[in-house]
């Protein structure tokens, strides 16, 4: 039996494999040499986790820098700035803006430590670097000696080789040195090595190994399976891969990855019932398309035939731009690229497309029409304000955030008052200064420029801020109170609810003070479509302070200055869609770059 299997381990494999079956009495004892390794597939486990990440509502944000088209001249629109609280001339970039994390956290790490750069950490010590040839056994045992025969040498050299991109032959020299020295090839090894293979497209090779894995191994796990599933859907054996696909669906749910390449697969093959088939069901699944989906369902859109299924491919994938709106999607410039392309490639219409950015007065800076903008209806308002308060303020955990009595006394207090113009975290705000002597003169301040805008604030707290201590100055405490409607709740309540709260009652004017960005409150929102509202508001809403507040300075908020939508939107004659041009976006960032898209008449 161990000659059988050595004739289906086809071609550039029989070599690499031949000491290892040839030393097996049977291959039932080859089964069990590879059997005893199965439980050590950790590279397995996290290749699948990389594979299934769900991208809900954001996207990867890989930029191609081919394709691009002459930009339009973004004009920037100076006029109408006024010197307020609200808007400024130079107020700093918002925090919702595409990459300001990334550069606020840079910045923290400078002022932090003054060595500190963000160069690539140097290479370790002693890195186990791959040869640049294939070895002899007895020049691979050398080598392990060199390394003091550390345990797992196989497998951290088959990884090293992954990551130097080595040549297949150096891969399979080592295969054969383990498979003399030890009789067996252990499940891990095999699939490190499946993922170079994989990596460098060498698809013959990944069917020997699918050959040999299948007939030695019991079963897959879902590292290996989505390998396999990725490299069989590059060849002419692509439907191999839906058989895969379907065998992962009797176990759990497949990662959009997975659906991908099959997607893909069948759109090369010109199979779109298939395609789009199995995009459906990776919607209904509650899964977000990778990219790479995408921008294979707009570029092989020409491989349609008839004008009945034309027609209904150009509604499909218009339905994706909607996808897109209806989920706050923003696609990244390659999938933009693929939209544009698309578009222009009508044959039937005119369009033109153009990259730009949106005017200060929320108009395209490319076509000049108006966008949509970010102030919500009233209708949306008060739709946001008792969800808001049913799921977030109450919610099912409400005894962890308050208590009852709490909230009904806070409830009275804010009724009891006249609407605030802003409500400001006070806890949150004075720890904006990392000198703990001085919290009180840091919420002073800010109370202070506010008052200074004519504005009625509402400053919340705890109530250990009442108490003298070294942060928290009596006599800066008593001015506070005295600038300032005030409320201190109990020192084991959270102050966010209260803060959305008094914002919300007090009416759509009403802004808030605070750097918490609420990802954790807008988690708690029954569903997308409100989850998307209470980001529009949250967007036009909330004040960040710019930086550290120094003593004698002005205090100053980042604020948007944003007055239109950040969402994919059309009209009979256009479609402008935002996208990401940058890898430092975060997920609660909007872009700054669009793509216009107008048709001629």
């Amino acid at each position: 039996m161990g000659s059988t299997f050595t004739l289906k381990a086809k071609t550039s494999l029989r070599t690499s494999f031949l000491t290892l079956w040839k030393s097996a009495e049977s291959l039932s004892s080859a089964r069990s040499l590879c059997i005893r390794d199965t439980k050590s597939i950790l590279n397995g486990k996290q290749t699948d986790k990389r594979e299934s990440r769900n991208t809900e509502g954001q996207t990867a944000t890989k930029n191609s820098r081919q394709g691009r088209a002459d930009l339009c001249n973004d004009d920037v629109d100076k006029n109408g700035t006024r010197s307020t609280l609200w808007q400024r001339s130079h107020l700093p970039k918002s925090v919702f803006a595409a990459g300001t994390a990334k550069r606020m956290a840079g910045l923290l790490k400078k002022k932090a430590s003054p060595d500190y750069n963000e160069k690539e950490p140097q290479d370790m010590k002693g890195k186990m670097e791959p040869p640049d040839r294939p070895l002899p056994p007895d020049e691979w045992r050398k080598l392990k000696e060199s390394f003091g025969k550390p345990q797992r040498f196989d497998v951290q050299m088959m990884t090293s080789m992954f990551i130097s991109e080595s040549e297949l032959d150096v891969a399979k020299s080592l295969l054969t040195f383990v498979a003399m020295e030890t009789g067996t090839l252990s499940y891990e090894l095999l699939l490190r090595y499946l993922t170079l293979c994989v990596s460098g497209g060498h698809d013959e090779e990944v069917f020997d190994v699918y050959d040999i894995m299948r007939e030695i191994f019991p079963s897959l796990d879902t590292g290996a399976t989505t390998l396999f599933i990725k490299s069989f859907s590059r060849t002419d054996r692509w439907k191999e891969a839906m058989n895969l696909l379907d065998e992962i669906k009797k176990v759990f749910t497949p990662s959009p990855r997975n659906y991908g390449d099959v997607i893909s697969a069948a759109m090369l093959h010109g199979d779109t019932n298939t395609a789009w088939a199995l995009y459906d069901e990776l919607l209904e699944k509650g899964l977000s398309p990778h990219p790479e989906t995408w921008c294979v369902l707009f570029t092989r859109a020409e491989m349609t035939e008839g004008a009945a299924h034309e027609a209904e491919h150009h509604q499909r994938l218009l339905g994706i731009l909607l996808y897109m709106r209806n989920n706050q999607i923003y696609p990244n410039k390659m999938v933009a690229n693929a939209i544009k392309t698309w578009f222009e490639s009508l044959s039937s219409q005119k369009w033109t497309g153009s990259w730009t950015s949106p005017r200060s007065k929320g108009l395209c800076g490319c076509c000049g029409s108006e966008l949509e903008s970010i102030q919500l209806t009233a209708e949306e308002y008060q739709e946001l304000k008792e969800k808001v308060i049913a799921d977030v303020i109450q919610g099912r955990d409400v005894f962890k955030k308050t208590t009852p009595e709490e909230l009904e006394h806070f409830k009275e207090f804010v009724r009891r008052k006249p609407p605030f113009d802003v409500v400001v975290d006070g806890l949150n705000v004075a720890n904006v200064n990392r000198d703990k002597t001085k919290l009180s003169h840091t919420l002073l301040a800010v109370v202070s420029e506010l008052k200074h805008q004519g504005l009625t604030i509402l400053v919340l707290g705890r109530k250990h801020m009442l108490r003298p201590s070294i942060s928290w100055d009596r006599k800066n405490m008593s001015l506070i109170q005295q600038k300032a409607h005030c409320f201190f709740t109990d020192n084991i309540s959270e102050d966010d609810p209260f803060l959305l709260y008094a914002t919300l009652h007090s009416g759509y004017h009403c802004r808030f003070v605070s750097r918490d960005l609420m990802r954790d409150h807008k988690a708690c929102l029954p569903d997308g479509a409100t989850r998307r509202l209470f980001f529009k508001w949250q967007r036009g809403h909330q004040l960040v302070l710019d930086g550290f507040v120094a003593a004698g300075n002005r205090v100053k908020f980042q604020v948007s200055r944003e007055n239109y939508d950040t969402i994919v939107q059309t009209t009979s004659d256009s479609w402008h869609i935002p996208y990401d041009d940058t890898e430092d976006r975060s997920t609660y960032e909007v872009p700054q770059r669009w793509l216009c898209l107008t048709k001629k008449p």
